[in-house]
């Protein structure tokens, strides 16, 4: 995420900057805790002074930090969370990029009923707010089809310890398991899941596709991910060809990917915010966001509205080939 955003950045410095203005990002690790979200935050604004809070990483760490930066009116832009909280339009300061949780799990749901006939879903999520978001909006998906999981069970957040989930999951001996978690567990659960059972595996974005299939190496085959920006390799679409070259230039060794291109968008939604203002003030930039009635990101549109702060609605299923690639399928029973 963050090296996407750099992307971008670099990518416009190099063109001379908004307005002669030169674009810095200032990154702070939080551990992927909440308590050091919020510290860090508080010290990003009182003490660094940033203009604005951009790429967030996590829904824990963001219902932390959004608030806090709500309260004091500074831009948080683009988190990389589908959580629900985040689109609530109360969170003035708060301008989402990418489609929710709700509409992932939805999708998931949908083509898991609709393409194969599955009723018997699972759910192994985070025990947080993100496992949280992604469970409810799987249990709503489910109940407007008039179905209940066969089992739903956690793991803790910062850690690999999936063996209590793997076992009530595999005890209901579902059709699919739906994981709402990070990559290295999910991945655990998947490996050990197989060993007794032979579902139909799918992640939610953030568990970052790429990282994923790595972590799986030969177990990979055949995990669907959802995604929500395009493919990182299709240069055909203006934006990701912008982005590789953006990539490329600034880091002539990094690999492309779902997550560095979210960053890279997030970091061109910046940018047209920023352009937009010659005499630049937050306000001005939140309301340039916000009212305008379409961004277009180089053929990606964003659409913004009166208590609507997400500006994209679009969910991609792809799934893990044999080479490890995550290609973009339209329907779940497609062969690889």
């Amino acid at each position: 995420m963050r090296m996407g955003i750099e992307a971008a950045f670099n990518e416009r410095n190099a063109a001379g900057g908004v307005h002669g203005r030169m674009l810095e990002l200032v990154a702070m690790d939080d551990r992927y805790e909440p308590g050091f979200a919020y510290a860090n935050t508080s010290d990003l604004i009182a003490r660094e002074q940033v203009f604005g809070l951009i790429g967030a990483v996590g829904t824990p760490t963001s219902r932390s930090a959004a608030p806090l930066a709500d309260s004091e009116a500074v831009p948080f832009l683009a988190p990389f969370t589908g959580a629900g909280f985040l689109r609530n339009p109360e969170l003035k300061s708060v301008v989402n990029l990418r489609a929710s949780y709700a509409q992932e799990t939805e999708h998931m749901v949908e083509r898991l009923t609709a393409d194969l006939g599955v009723t018997r879903v699972a759910v192994m999520y985070q025990n947080d707010s993100y496992g949280q978001s992604g469970l409810t909006g799987v249990l709503e998906a489910l109940d407007r089809r008039g179905l209940e999981p066969v089992a739903t069970w956690y793991y803790e957040r910062n850690s690999s310890a999936v063996k209590a989930a793997v076992y009530q999951i595999a005890a209901a001996n579902p059709e699919a398991v739906i994981m709402i978690g990070a990559y290295q567990p999910v991945a655990r659960a998947v490996s050990l899941l197989r060993v007794d059972i032979d579902p139909i595996f799918l992640a939610v974005s953030f568990v970052g596709g790429n990282a994923l299939a790595r972590e799986l190496g030969d177990e990979a085959l055949g995990v669907f991910v959802t995604q929500v920006v395009p493919a990182p390799d299709d240069a055909g679409t203006p934006v990701v060809a912008e982005y590789l070259a953006a990539l490329a230039s600034f880091d002539a060794d990094a690999e492309p990917g779902f997550v560095s291109l979210e960053g890279y968008l997030a970091g061109r939604l910046a940018i047209f915010g920023l352009e937009s203002c010659e005499d630049l003030t937050r306000g001005c930039f939140l309301a340039a966001l916000q009212e305008s009635q379409s961004i277009d990101l180089s053929g990606m549109r964003l659409q913004y509205g009166p208590g609507d702060n997400q500006g994209s609605d679009e969910v991609i299923m792809t799934v893990i080939d044999e080479q490890g690639r995550l290609v973009q399928v339209t329907s779940l029973d497609e062969p690889l």
